[in-house]
């Protein structure tokens, strides 16, 4: 009897864990258009995300919150911290 109810168990497991991977799967399919949308929309007005992204860096500078803007360039272009340290550095 007990074999029996841990194998339900384990199917009814199983099922949900098959659900929620399509319904994950389905939330990234979602996530991709509209990335594709905005890349158009920013595409059509001729603007770039990371440049938007850059004018924070660059007003941080202007702030004299220099540690904050080399953390900002890090986050929107990915780079490492003496290149970040450099490229804030530059603005200044």
């Amino acid at each position: 009897m007990e074999t029996v109810g841990l194998y339900v168990l384990g199917v009814l497991l199983l099922t949900t864990v098959i659900g929620a991977e399509g319904r994950i799967r389905g939330v990234d399919r979602r996530v991709a258009r509209i990335e594709q949308k905005l890349d158009l929309i920013l595409d059509r007005m001729g603007l770039d995300a990371a440049d938007a992204a850059l004018d924070g860096v660059t007003a941080l500078v202007r702030e004299g919150k220099r540690i904050q803007a080399i953390k900002l360039y890090r986050e929107v272009t990915g780079a490492g911290l003496k290149e970040a340290k450099e490229a804030v550095e530059r603005m200044d």
